[in-house]
């Protein structure tokens, strides 16, 4: 391309003339060529459209909505594209984040913004595409709740791929009725498969089997939340959020004032609130996620968990991992959902969304078997998912708690955090309930909520683990050879678990035996895990893991004995104990049942 273009250059006419120079002015005549040639060149270099770009501009999309790949357009592309390069750059910590959050002594009747409040609210959800959950299951107790959704308050499209074990947490938790999980589920599929490059295929029943319609589900909670008298500001943004001794005041940036005795940010991964809590620090580790739906899958009955059709490779001047997912989508029997991802360590040199999308062109159609000819692009998905090792983000201010993405419950090797929402859904609503009828609202009761959980820490292994870089001196196919040696080790030791950990649940036991089969197995694969992960990882990952343990003693032995005693004791010492008992059995995993 480069070369056909540069010869067009050198032959275009100038005034109609073709220029045959004779000697003596050859040397004039070809500055004068260059310089047009590269004024030229230059403009027919940025006229030309991506493939991406292409594509997405040739797709009819509706409105954007809240929440993570809510988002379709290719302005909407290249505005995250320019997010990412801002955490990618140089800076160790990027420019300081607003003030979103201020703390005050004395009451709110001190304060101007208490005679201008618009309601008053037991709860304020900040962020109401996942808020919703929460919302609903609080005002479900009989609690005053409002939610602030800086969009119009409705689901993405592109479906959320889960298992009914998950969503049956939604009816625990009081927030759908068994029937609705009927309603929502868009389509259902199995078996589900587990592959790295060629080294053998896993094959597994029920996970991440259902296509849930985001639409439907979120209208029918929202329709729930509305009915049990609860309030939507829709189109509305946090401003501010003053706290008080006795309540929290929230000025929406459409100047409406909002007074609560407790605020939860909902806000997702880009979080103003979190923006200022981290100091604007960089994340850890990312996710990064393109995909699309496709019409023109002939073969479309089974789903991809987690996949990887080849080894490490190059984008750019950076070096990463693809892996991939794929799962029927509902909208119809020949259409199909794609995603490709890989996990970074953000750096100047990391690829943009767009250069990953430019290689899934490349990739998928090869991936499924399929020509990019025969297929309908539907929709075009992108997104980032920051995570941070100290997660999840306790909470730093009184009267303030984070839920959901903003709170970073959900595992560093999974993106979207629906399923880790469902799985905490009831623990956090009970919680959060008795904190607020015990008036339990500063930071540290409100950090409970959110405690130390050492199965969540010790996922940040797989993640560097399944992280491509620089210079690791380990051959380019072994994070597969890693990860087939331990899918096929979890095979071998059976369901116990192999599915917890594909629902990204660690418990100690599986993974002392995965481990141990490992290495019992394939010694030699030891050294090159030491230079792909890095001692200094591997040593604080062993605390991780040995607190894993420590968890699973004290919820399976001392739990029964403190539990029995909890009723004897006063309000807070018990609220504080029932948290703690809470920690040992969600942070060892031992909440997950077969």
């Amino acid at each position: 391309m480069l070369s056909g273009t540069t010869m067009m250059v050198s032959l275009r006419p100038f005034n109609g003339v073709f220029p045959y120079p004779s000697k003596h002015s050859l040397v004039h005549r070809n500055r004068q060529t260059a310089l047009r040639g590269t004024i030229y060149m230059s403009a027919q270099t940025q006229a030309v459209p991506s493939r991406t770009q292409r594509i997405m501009e040739s797709i009819s999309v509706s409105g954007e909505v809240g929440g993570a790949g809510g988002a379709y357009s290719y302005n909407a592309l290249k505005r995250l594209d320019g997010i990412w390069s801002s955490i990618c750059s140089t800076q160790t910590v990027q420019q300081a984040p607003q003030q979103v959050v201020s703390s005050f002594p004395g009451v709110s009747s001190h304060s101007v913004l208490a005679e201008k409040q618009l309601d008053k609210c037991d709860v304020v959800v900040c962020g109401g595409t996942l808020g919703i959950f929460i919302a609903t299951a609080l005002i479900a107790k009989g609690l005053k709740v409002c939610i602030v959704e800086r969009n119009i308050l409705k689901g993405r499209e592109q479906e959320w791929n889960i298992s009914r074990k998950e969503l049956m947490e939604l009816v625990e938790a009081g927030i759908l009725d068994e029937d609705d999980i009927e309603e929502v589920t868009a389509v259902s599929f199995n078996p589900n498969r587990c592959g790295f490059e060629n080294k053998g295929e896993i094959w597994v029943e029920d996970i991440l089997n259902l296509g849930v319609s985001p639409v439907k589900l979120i209208e029918i909670v929202k329709k729930r939340f509305v009915s049990f008298g609860g309030v939507i500001f829709e189109g509305c943004s946090v401003s501010s959020i003053s706290i008080y001794d006795d309540t929290a005041i929230l000025q929406l940036a459409e100047e409406n004032i909002l007074s609560s005795r407790l605020i939860i940010d909902a806000m997702g991964n880009f979080s103003p609130v979190v923006k200022q809590i981290r100091g604007g620090r960089k994340p850890d580790g990312v996710c990064l996620v393109v995909g699309s739906c496709a019409r023109g899958f002939k073969e479309n009955s089974t789903s991809d968990v987690i996949y990887s059709s080849s080894s490490v490779k190059k984008v750019g001047n950076a070096e990463v991992q693809y892996f991939w997912e794929a799962f029927p989508a509902g909208s119809g029997p020949l259409d199909r959902t794609t995603y490709m991802f890989t996990y970074v360590n953000p750096q100047p040199t990391s690829p943009k969304l767009e250069e990953l999308l430019e290689d899934y062109w490349d990739l998928m159609p090869k991936y499924q078997g399929v020509s990019m000819d025969s297929l309908e692009i539907l929709r075009v998905i992108y997104g980032i998912f920051p995570t941070y090792r100290d997660s999840p983000l306790p909470a730093a201010f009184n009267r303030v708690l984070q839920f959901g993405d903003a709170s970073g419950i959900q595992s560093p090797v999974s993106f979207g955090g629906f399923g880790s929402l469902t799985r905490h859904l009831g623990r956090l609503s009970n919680g959060i309930y008795e904190a607020i009828d015990g008036d339990f609202l500063d930071s540290y009761s409100l950090s409970l909520l959110n405690p130390y959980m050492p199965n969540l820490s010790a996922s940040w292994l797989f993640q560097r683990a399944m992280s491509a870089k620089k210079q690791s001196n380990v051959p380019p196919d072994f994070i597969n050879e890693l990860l087939d040696i331990n899918f096929k080790s979890m095979e071998r030791l059976g369901d116990p678990v192999l599915r917890p950990f594909l629902q990204d649940v660690i418990q100690f036991g599986p993974l002392a035996k995965t481990l141990g089969l490992v290495m019992l197995t394939k010694p030699q694969i030891l050294p090159s895990i030491f230079k792909q992960v890095d001692i200094p990882v591997l040593i604080d990952w062993s605390r991780h893991f040995f607190m894993l343990g420590y968890y699973t003693f004290l919820s399976t032995y001392m739990d029964p004995v403190i539990r029995s005693w909890l009723n004897g004791l006063p309000s807070k010492v018990k609220y504080e104990w029932k948290r703690h008992l809470e920690a040992w059995k969600y942070g060892s995993g031992l909440d997950y049942r077969l």
